[in-house]
């Protein structure tokens, strides 16, 4: 998913990781603004127990949204260089520099270029990956099924919108991306459905597309919205997520010298793998037979690689939005920074068709 403006007709190509695309149900769970979620950063003291020490440190917030992380970090004795390409976020980020003007300053940007935005030196870098709820709550932004307004789903406000590639796509291309960003099963009869519908008009709305995948595929009582994936889907192709966070990890390890500290946390499976396999390559690569020739180990970029951290039924019960959160962290190592690349990290991308 390289940085790079798509063409109308697109084509899921998978990363070369042996695994391929795995298939959870994580992603079928309800976002967390259908249960009208405070706008809480998830796994906090967690992050913050990853980044210590603190006090004195200059940590750069990647993904500032509502400032969450970065107030918790400014209270605990931090400086923050806070990054967003989203323009809502400014009411939070002045708010910010009023309170704490000697130690905040906030940079509009996308955090895949977060080495270019904040200059060394610097102690941290923390990620959050994903929409956040207060994006999800305006319906005017187009991200929720749950509420009617535009078919947007753009973070930055530009480029491709969602009704862009649900009215444009053929209908092989608009299967695929359902599958391969949003591990849809059904995702051929919601594509059909929606070749069908639009033949008559575009599709315009968020409440449109909604029904239209219910009506496609059903709804069992209890079961998350039908629409779920799909919306999840058309968002991370939208503001190329998975681009964004291979950029963002590679940009990381460029800024942060030897014995900085990089948390991320994610929202479902592909993201975490993709964290997982940056932190420690070998264990996304296959296994090697040892009647071959023992290649060189290369050296690491990240160690002290911490467990996997899951929020704790407690924080699941205040803060639904964090149910399916993973935090992974690890410090950095005196090797120099890779170059980029999307090898071995299992990344489903897009490429333009010829």
């Amino acid at each position: 998913m390289e940085s790079q403006p798509r063409s109308d007709k697109v084509r899921v190509q998978f990363g070369t990781g042996s695994a391929g695309v795995e298939l959870r149900s994580e992603m079928a769970k309800p976002v967390a603004s259908e249960q009208n979620a405070p706008h809480v950063p998830v796994l906090l003291d967690e992050v913050l127990a990853a980044l210590t020490p603190l006090d004195g440190a200059r940590i750069v917030d990647g993904t500032f949204g509502a400032g969450g992380y970065s107030r918790a970090l400014l209270e605990a004795g931090a400086s923050v260089v806070g990054i967003d390409r989203d323009p809502s976020v400014m009411p939070f980020a002045d708010a910010l520099k009023q309170q704490f003007p000697s130690r905040f300053s906030f940079v509009a940007g996308a955090f895949a270029e977060l080495d270019q935005l904040a200059h060394g030196p610097v102690d941290g870098v923390v990620l959050d990956i994903g929409v956040s709820s207060m994006q999800l709550d305006e319906a005017d932004r187009g991200f929720s099924f749950m509420r009617e307004g535009p078919l947007d789903m753009r973070m930055a406000g530009e480029g491709e919108s969602a009704a862009d590639l649900v009215n444009s796509l053929d209908e092989a291309d608009l299967a695929n991306l359902l599958f391969a960003y949003g591990e849809e099963r059904k995702s051929r009869r919601i594509a059909h459905s929606i070749v069908a519908a639009r033949a008559a008009q575009p599709i315009a709305t968020t409440t449109e597309l909604a029904r239209l995948i219910e009506k496609a595929i059903g709804r069992k009582p209890g079961d998350a919205h039908p629409a779920t994936r799909s919306f999840q889907a058309l968002r991370i192709a939208v503001n190329d997520e998975f681009g964004q966070l291979v950029e963002g990890l590679f940009a990381s390890e460029r800024l942060l010298g030897e014995g900085g500290r990089l948390a991320v946390v994610t929202f479902h499976s592909l993201e975490d793998r993709i964290v997982k396999r940056f932190f420690d390559p070998g264990k996304g690569g296959p296994t090697q037979s040892r009647h071959l020739p023992q290649v060189v180990a290369e050296e690491r970029r990240w160690v002290d690689v911490a467990k996997s951290v899951k929020a704790s039924s407690a924080e699941t019960a205040r803060n639904p939005r964090a149910r399916s959160a993973t935090l992974r962290s690890a410090r950095r190592s005196s090797a120099p920074a890779r170059s980029v690349s999307f090898a071995g990290l299992g990344v489903p991308r897009f490429s333009g068709a010829a």
